[in-house]
């Protein structure tokens, strides 16, 4: 699982989480709480109320209404007083110790305090990707460096002001994945991700920094009030983007508890939650495509999803996520109705074609750092690709390319654009290919270009 790279986040004004002024308006169970001041006295030694605070990301005074319980409960004591309340250390006590041993023994997680169940669905619901517009230019900013059809730009657009799920098909090389990258990037913004959650005395990790790209808070400075701080228990991030590829197994689509530590990882939909989740290579995963999709008819559906604690338990959690699968299947190969009427948008990536091609053509010879040459471009389109009936797809040039400049790297001269360097290249790339199959890979160019550069 990883998350797309993205281009920087324009500043924009982000409503700020307060800090709860109590345990009962934070909606924490006590013992959860004491049970991780407790395992951090235990891991990091004797600590001032300040430090403690810096640990947990929770408020001073709340913090010592806590720490008074506890040395009136004889868990913790002060074994020095410093001159100023601030210098004030807590350290436990022998009945302390085997608390917060017995606490360890029920998970391992020693970090920033957790947010509740129902505060962290009440910010989703605040942060809804869902019914955000995202305007034309916006779109055309994300897709401007690729080759497409305004046709299907605005289809695209479409797609992603519906939030209904996008599956963009094709054959190999027709830029599923490449149009999918650049996709992600008209989703813009800013939410609040929460470190964890707790839910029935267990610890769910949320934040994940794979995924989850902080916010310079100063670049949104005046959206603060600078009397008080944000809520530490939450992270300022960009709207996330996860990729799932086929590395993705169905169990991943549940929660993670680790053997060893005993607390859970969110899985790929939590992270996700207010952003995009794309799903690159469908069909190429140890599941079946079938069993993948089928885990997605109801958070598709009804926009909630439902997880499980190994206790038992049983609980909804929001689903406002932005689904793109990218796959090599087409829709009617899914064999699962009741899912393709969920899909939303089926859109199909074609070849390309002549015009289109040799302008993605040009767009690779920039990219791979080879000057363009048009005299071999007219090889390849008249004589490599026609000869062949091989289609006009657009993964097809750079990948060329870059086989031309390694040559040239090994040589040690310039890269060097000529029809004999692109004949060469040719022959490797498609070398236990049959002509045959190629030309009845893809369907034919069409009328106006649908695909787009890259892969």
């Amino acid at each position: 699982m990883i998350a797309a790279t993205r281009p920087a986040l324009h500043p924009i004004p982000v409503e700020t989480v307060r800090p709860p002024v109590s345990l009962e308006a934070a909606g924490l169970p006590s013992s959860v709480v004491i049970d991780l001041v407790l395992k951090h006295l235990q891991r990091g030694g004797d600590a001032s109320i300040a430090e403690l605070g810096s640990k947990l990301a929770l408020p001073l005074p709340l913090l010592g209404q806590l720490l008074g319980s506890l040395r009136d409960e004889r868990f913790v004591e002060v074994p020095r007083r410093g001159s100023f309340d601030a210098d004030v250390r807590y350290a436990l006590t022998d009945a302390g110790r085997v608390r917060a041993e017995d606490a360890l023994r029920r998970n391992q997680y020693v970090g920033v305090a957790p947010v509740s169940l129902p505060d962290y669905v009440a910010r989703v619901e605040r942060q809804r990707i869902a019914g955000t517009r995202i305007p034309p230019e916006r779109v055309h900013a994300a897709l401007g460096p690729l080759v497409l059809a305004p046709e299907l730009v605005a289809t695209l657009g479409a797609a992603m002001n519906s939030q209904r799920p996008l599956f963009l098909h094709g054959v190999s090389g027709a830029g599923k994945t490449w149009l999918a990258e650049h996709l992600v990037d008209v989703v813009d913004g800013a939410i609040w991700v929460p470190h964890a959650i707790e839910v029935d005395g267990e610890i769910i990790q949320v934040y994940d920094p794979a995924v989850h790209r902080r916010v310079d808070m100063a670049a949104t400075a005046e959206s603060f009030d600078r009397s008080r701080q944000p809520d530490g228990r939450w992270v300022l991030c960009r709207r996330p983007v996860v990729k799932l590829g086929g590395e993705m197994r169905l169990e991943m689509m549940d929660l993670e508890r680790d053997a060893l530590t005993r607390f859970y990882k969110a899985p790929a939909q939590l992270k996700a939650n207010n952003g995009v989740l794309l799903f690159d290579d469908l069909g190429r995963q140890r599941s079946s495509a079938h069993q993948i999709l089928n885990r997605w008819i109801v958070p598709l559906d009804r926009r909630v999803d439902y997880l499980s604690l190994h206790t038992g338990v049983n609980f909804q959690v929001p689903f406002d996520v932005q689904v793109i699968f990218s796959s090599n299947l087409s829709p009617a190969c899914l064999d699962d109705p009741a899912f393709v009427r969920r899909l939303g948008y089926k859109v199909r990536l074609e070849a390309l074609d002549e015009a289109a091609y040799r302008r993605v053509f040009r767009q690779a010879c920039e990219r791979a750092g080879v000057p363009h040459d048009e005299p071999s471009l007219d090889c390849l389109v008249g004589e490599l690709h026609a000869r062949s009936a091989t289609p006009l797809l657009p993964a097809y040039p750079l990948d060329l390319l870059l086989i031309v400049r390694d040559r040239a790297l090994y040589e040690g001269v310039p890269p060097t654009l000529t029809p004999q360097a692109l004949r060469w290249a040719w022959n490797l790339y498609f070398a236990a290919e049959p002509a045959t199959e190629r030309s009845g890979s893809a369907a034919a160019p069409t009328t106006e270009p649908q695909g787009l550069t890259g892969k």
